[in-house]
């Protein structure tokens, strides 16, 4: 079966994930319209694709020869897409991001549940071969793991490395969302418990100029955030320590000019600690284990790329007689978990997690 589809915004990874996935995955997928903020962007992918270019989403949605949405990019309407697609019937794939509101997941959760569509929300890390090898292993040689740490570190100039317009706040709420799905993913459980710190940028001094103050004072307290650290405990309730642990990180205090700081030995996406062995985990392909035989390296350039193997996933949701949605709930308890990390971190306890 042929899914035809309609591009809502294009996003970053457009070019090096989506479209080279799209052309590889012709037997499956039909592109038919594109929407996108930027005219010439979805010009240019619309005639690649021999596709029509659409002036709205509502447009878009409303077609008769689109079976699916693929939402690339949030831009300016957020989660408006995806209701919009429940209330034509139409699948949806998510690549936007879920740095939203609890409540407002839920309330997405809730059309789509009512709509009985399939969604696929874009959780690449889970995807990656680096992961996937990783998930072998630990069913066979590293055994259940024990502690997981992942440090994920953005850059301060925003201008330069935002996400289609999105603040650094933004981009770490989602970056979290995803590390904190990651995890759970690896460990096929949820966790128990969360405990979250955050650190704060240091306020403007009494020489900062007038702009430098307004800009603060405009900040939500969100984005004073440089630093973010919660821990995911899954152990039994009241048994704190006893199960898998999780540090999760994310910070942004290199300042915009130390770029070549930033750079400087950056850690591994992911150190996991096992039964049998530890791995460390450079996305997309790169694995390193040991085990009581010594260092093992993987190298897994060869293997399908991320892009496929997600919209692979996406046609056999879409096709399957059995309706799958099971990625909206983990992204809504992604979400949740966050929301619970950063309570913990007002008033300085640990938060259970029902």
């Amino acid at each position: 079966m042929k899914i035809r589809l309609g591009l809502v915004g294009l996003g970053e990874a457009w070019q090096r994930r989506h479209a080279p996935a799209l052309h590889a995955l012709s037997d499956r997928f039909e592109v038919r319209a594109v929407c996108e903020q930027v005219a010439h962007r979805a010009e240019y992918a619309a005639a690649e694709f021999g596709a029509a270019t659409v002036g709205g989403f509502q447009a878009l949605v409303r077609r008769a020869d689109i079976d699916a949405l693929l939402i690339l990019s949030d831009q300016w309407y957020g989660p408006l897409p995806i209701l919009a697609a429940c209330d034509n019937r139409k699948a949806v794939y998510c690549a936007a991001g879920f740095d939203m509101p609890v409540e407002q997941a839920e309330t997405i959760c809730k059309h789509v549940d009512e709509a009985g569509i399939a969604f696929m929300a874009e959780f690449a890390r889970r995807f990656m071969p680096g992961t996937l090898r990783l998930k072998e292993l630990i069913a066979t040689e590293l055994g259940q793991p024990r502690l997981l740490f992942c440090h994920q570190r953005l850059g301060c100039d925003c201008e330069e490395r935002n996400r289609n317009g999105r603040t650094f706040a933004n981009s770490s709420r989602r970056e979290l969302v995803e590390l904190v799905d990651w995890c759970r993913y690896l460990v096929d459980q949820n966790p128990t418990s969360v405990t979250g710190q955050m650190h704060n940028c240091p306020n403007p001094g009494p020489d900062s100029t007038n702009s430098d103050s307004k800009q603060s004072a405009s900040k939500t307290p969100d984005e004073e955030h440089d630093y973010q650290v919660l821990s995911l405990d899954f152990s039994e309730p009241e048994k704190f320590g006893s199960g898998p642990l999780a540090q999760i990180s994310c910070s942004r205090y290199f300042p915009a000019q130390w770029q070549e700081a930033s750079n400087y030995r950056t850690p591994a996406a992911l150190q996991i600690v096992c039964a049998n062995g530890i791995a460390f985990l450079d996305l997309p392909t790169t694995l390193i284990w040991y085990d009581e035989a010594g260092r093992h390296q993987e190298s897994l350039e060869n293997e399908r790329p991320v892009g496929e193997l997600l919209l692979t996933h996406f046609h056999r949701a879409v096709t399957c007689l059995v309706r799958n949605r099971v990625d909206l709930d983990d992204a809504c308890r992604a979400i949740s978990i966050l929301q619970q990390a950063r309570k913990s971190s007002a008033e300085g306890r640990r938060i259970m997690l029902t």
